[in-house]
């Protein structure tokens, strides 16, 4: 069986830190079809942890019951053959909601353990082949989860790829050929230390986030506190973050009926692309990958429109491991060049702005221009598009206390 969800999770909300991370997780929660995360980063700096914690934030989801596929049952249009004849024949199916579900591929998972094989003894009782689906099957609408991605199997490796991005997973065994839905949100976690990734399996994953430990002695004692204080006494530990999760949760929903409404201006595609190539990335996924996911940040901050803001912290997500660098460049280094595109690009649009910008409004005003009651208050802890991204107002949505409206 795939592992399920533990009720005795770590709480998302209560992971300190690593506000990149919960980002990028969240900008998927709300639209799976961004196509999931990488995750690189030493041990012990929550990357399975936040993982985890991802799937009970999820809306429930409705499932046709004994269903291994998870099929929705208003979906007439599903390539589970049985399903799709009971929903086109207006047949009255059983079903009910769950939680989505969180499926891991352990490392040494074997071929018919993912993709799924035919079930020997009920083949003999029946006459029959009788098909025992994988974890693809049982990872359908749910996250499949792999841990030290970078370690897997190069023919487990293509498996996933192929479903992926087709969200279908085609069996053939043995003169049995099968297809099934199998469409995930598919992130992994890695310890660059191990080894790196194949480009062409680096470039499905959609966002990529790198992790550090804290470093300040405050921050790390609080992080080893609150961990202790979950293994002591877990259920106390979830009641108290109760309605901060309930918060977020709701947070998910409301930005999922939100996207469907945000608009992308012509401004911000004339950036988007253009970060692309400046970066000299191939193809057209990041540019897809870089709409949707500002989009889902904007959402998540209950905003109807892309802003500059959104775009420049999706550009972080979906870029750097995409830029074609040297042996001799690192990480580090190509994220370097990326935030040297980014601030270019920002230069020669701040350059072409009007007195409405934020920043010529506010010289405006020195020379009269602007009146001052017209003057926009930035709180004290402001940091304009490109700052940092830790500190971005981008991620105001994380914080319990919600900042001043930009609006």
């Amino acid at each position: 069986m795939p592992r399920l969800l533990n009720m005795q999770h770590y709480p998302f909300s209560a992971i300190l830190g690593q506000k990149r991370l919960k980002a990028a997780l969240l900008a998927c929660a709300v639209d799976p079809s961004i196509g999931g995360v990488l995750i690189r980063g030493e041990k012990g700096t929550a990357k399975t942890t936040a993982v985890r914690a991802l799937a009970p934030l999820l809306p429930e989801i409705e499932v046709v019951e004994d269903c291994p596929y998870s099929c929705d049952p208003t979906d007439g249009d599903t390539i589970h053959e049985s399903c799709a004849a009971r929903i086109r024949a207006g047949e009255e199916i059983e079903h009910f909601r769950r939680p989505v579900r969180l499926v891991e591929l352990p490392l040494n998972a074997t071929e018919d353990r993912l993709a799924g094989t035919i079930h020997i003894e009920k083949t003999l009782q029946r006459g029959e082949r009788s098909f025992e689906p994988g974890l693809l099957a049982a990872a359908n609408r749910g996250i499949l989860y792999i841990d030290e991605v970078n370690l897997l199997e190069d023919h487990l490796v293509d498996l996933v790829l192929d479903a992926a991005a087709s969200g279908v997973c085609r069996v053939a065994r043995e003169g049995f050929n099968l297809e099934h839905p199998a469409r995930f949100l598919l992130i992994g976690t890695m310890n660059p230390e191990e080894g790196e990734l194949r480009p062409q399996f680096l470039d499905r994953f959609a966002l990529s986030v790198t992790v550090h430990g804290e470093d300040t002695p405050e921050m790390r004692k609080s992080i080893a506190r609150r961990r202790i204080a979950f293994e002591n006494d877990p259920k106390a530990f979830m009641k108290e973050w109760d309605d901060e999760e309930r918060r977020l949760r709701e947070l998910v929903r409301s930005a999922r009926r939100l996207l469907p409404l945000v608009e992308l201006r012509e401004e911000i595609w004339d950036l988007l692309v253009g970060f692309s190539s400046k970066a000299g990335v191939q193809g057209h996924r990041s540019d897809i990958v870089m709409a949707k996911c500002a989009s889902a940040l904007a959402a998540l901050r209950g905003k109807a429109s892309v802003d500059r803001e959104e775009l420049l912290e999706a550009a972080r997500f979906a870029l750097p491991h995409r830029i074609a660098g040297t042996i001799e460049e690192t990480p580090e280094t190509i994220k370097g060049r990326l935030e040297t595109i980014l601030a270019e690009e920002q230069e020669e649009k701040d350059q072409k702005e009007t007195i409405e910008s934020p920043s010529l409004r506010k010289a405006g005003l020195e020379y009269g221009m602007v009146p001052e009651e017209d003057f926009f208050d930035y709180p004290e802890d402001f940091q304009v598009p490109g700052a940092a991204a830790a500190g971005s107002l981008v991620f105001d949505f994380l914080e319990k206390k919600k900042r001043p409206s930009m609006k």
